[in-house]
């Protein structure tokens, strides 16, 4: 029996699974997907803004936020398992899946290898591309520097490359929410989303097989994904729709809420309408 409401507990593929759950019982499905190395209530605004016509859904992914960490090697395909686990616990045959950033790599590959189970896909801020030899180190040496410098250090250099320049002077109330959200994740939740990110494998050869609806968003400052990586994914996506978000960087659904979410709801309601 579904039991609405937030930070639910649920037992999944072995580790506890912290989850928010909003809306209706009879309302089309939508699960939302954090980015690195974040929480589920950075999707607090889509789902008040959505509750009243979907039922809308995010957890923390194992080892961030309230879900506990496990005993296994973080690994995507890892990620993807505990996604379609905790799918099958809340009984959700079928779903909307929105994914930022790492979320995006695990809507992916999620959607590329189970098809049948996503009606509709919404990636944000993210790229189909497996890190570089540069992207790898860079990802070792953020895991020897929390060790001898401590999470704070990963924190101030993360906030500037998530957030877009203007969302400084706007001294968003979403900085220091994200801040905290990074100095709370475990040191070894980090250690090993790290190696995850440094080990992926590229989900591009696959984008031309997706045939549910997708859409693309990414913020016109992000300089993690970039609009070109946007770009390329929507050319290989056959229908897809691409979205560019004003004055935002990385986390555009916190840095233009009132965009990212108008975004969504035009989307799902072109895909009520098919």
């Amino acid at each position: 029996m579904r039991q609405p409401g937030k930070n639910i507990n649920i037992k999944v593929n072995n580790i506890t699974v912290s989850y928010n759950d909003e809306g209706s019982d009879n309302a089309p499905v939508i699960i939302f997907i954090h980015g690195f190395p974040l929480n589920k209530s950075m999707w607090d605004n889509q789902l008040n803004a959505l509750m009243d016509n979907y039922r809308v859904i995010a957890y923390d992914i194992r080892g961030h936020g309230n879900s506990e960490l496990g005993t296994i090697d973080f690994s995507i395909d890892l990620f993807v398992k505990d996604l379609l686990r905790f799918m099958d616990a809340l009984k959700i045959e079928k779903t909307i899946i929105c994914g930022l950033s790492m979320g995006g790599y695990i809507a992916l590959n999620a959607i590329e290898n189970h098809p049948e189970r996503f009606s509709a896909l919404i990636l944000s801020d993210t790229n189909c591309t497996a890190d570089t030899y540069a992207g790898k180190e860079k990802r070792m040496n953020a895991i020897k520097s929390i060790k001898e410098n401590g999470v704070e250090k990963l924190a101030n250099d993360l906030i500037p490359n998530l957030f877009a320049a203007e969302s400084f002077k706007r001294n968003l109330k979403e900085i220091p929410a994200v801040r905290e959200m990074i100095a709370k994740t475990s040191t070894q939740s980090l250690y090993n989303s790290l190696h995850a990110l440094a080990e992926r494998k590229e989900t591009c050869g696959k984008l031309s097989e997706i045939k549910a609806p997708v859409l693309i968003i990414v913020g016109t400052e992000d300089i993690i994904t970039p609009i070109d990586a946007a770009r390329f994914m929507q050319s290989k996506i056959k229908g897809s729709k691409l979205r560019i978000i004003e004055h935002a960087g990385h986390l555009s659904n916190l840095e233009n809420p009132y965009d990212f979410n108008s975004q969504l709801n035009k989307f799902i309601a072109t895909i009520k309408s098919i």
